[in-house]
């Protein structure tokens, strides 16, 4: 029989979105190995559990990649990959959890803010991923990412890379000569001129955008053409 859950463990599953049926999992994935008595097992920390939920994570997030944008070549998909279970992403939705309050540290960790570590907060994300995993398996571990990750990957927090260097890439992975940028006009006082720059592609329509400097007009033309071909979908217009 089960045991009965904690309070402050039922509140965690409340906010996970999964009620366990086997808690000493959950339990489990809470527990630094700073916390395992002198003569314990290494395997009564979370270790195991972060190398499962971590294969898990990055299965369940390629998928929802692959069915969300049927346009992206691999090396995109890598990128978006890499940003979403980076450890920064992981930490930032086990605080969003509340893990901290829950941690099982040892003295000396707790002492020196473990709780608050970026590395052990990452960890226990998946630790507990992978917790979910092995108590209602596979399905309900990817609706937890799903539910959690799905707003970072329709809007990344970060510009996967710039304009230009998206674009020369996407060129190159065509065949394509490396694209030209010219100055096509300029105007405004010395102080504050607007540079209108246009982007050519062999084969493709040339397309004109301005900005302050050179170097931001190429960046804006390189992303209104990546744009106008499909390249990225419209939410990245604002990346720089």
């Amino acid at each position: 029989m089960a045991r009965k859950a904690r309070p402050d463990l039922a509140a965690l599953e409340s906010h996970i979105g999964h009620a366990f049926k086997d808690r000493t999992l959950l339990e489990r994935a809470l527990t630094h190995v700073s916390a395992i008595s002198a003569g314990g097992a290494r395997i009564d920390s979370y270790q195991r559990l972060e190398f499962l939920g971590d294969r898990v994570l990055g299965l369940a997030v390629s998928d929802m990649l692959h069915a969300a944008f049927p346009k992206a070549a691999e090396g995109e998909l890598s990128r978006r990959l890499a940003e979403l279970v980076r450890k920064e992403t992981c930490a930032d939705i086990a605080r969003e959890w509340g893990v901290g309050d829950h941690l099982r540290l040892g003295g000396g960790e707790a002492q020196t803010g473990g709780a608050k570590k970026v590395a052990i907060l990452g960890d226990v994300c998946e630790s507990i991923i992978g917790a979910v995993h092995l108590d209602g398996g596979f399905e309900a571990a990817s609706d937890l990412v799903r539910r959690n990750w799905l707003e970072r990957m329709m809007k990344p927090r970060r510009p996967l890379r710039d304009p230009k260097t998206a674009l020369q890439e996407w060129a190159q992975a065509r065949g394509l000569e490396t694209p030209v940028y010219r100055e096509a006009d300029r105007s405004g006082p010395a102080h504050a001129p607007r540079f209108v720059i246009a982007v050519e592609v062999a084969g493709f329509e040339s397309v004109a955008a301005e900005g302050a400097s050179k170097r931001t007009a190429e960046q804006a033309a390189a992303r209104a053409f990546m744009a106008r071909e499909g390249v990225i979908e419209p939410r990245e217009k604002g990346s720089t």
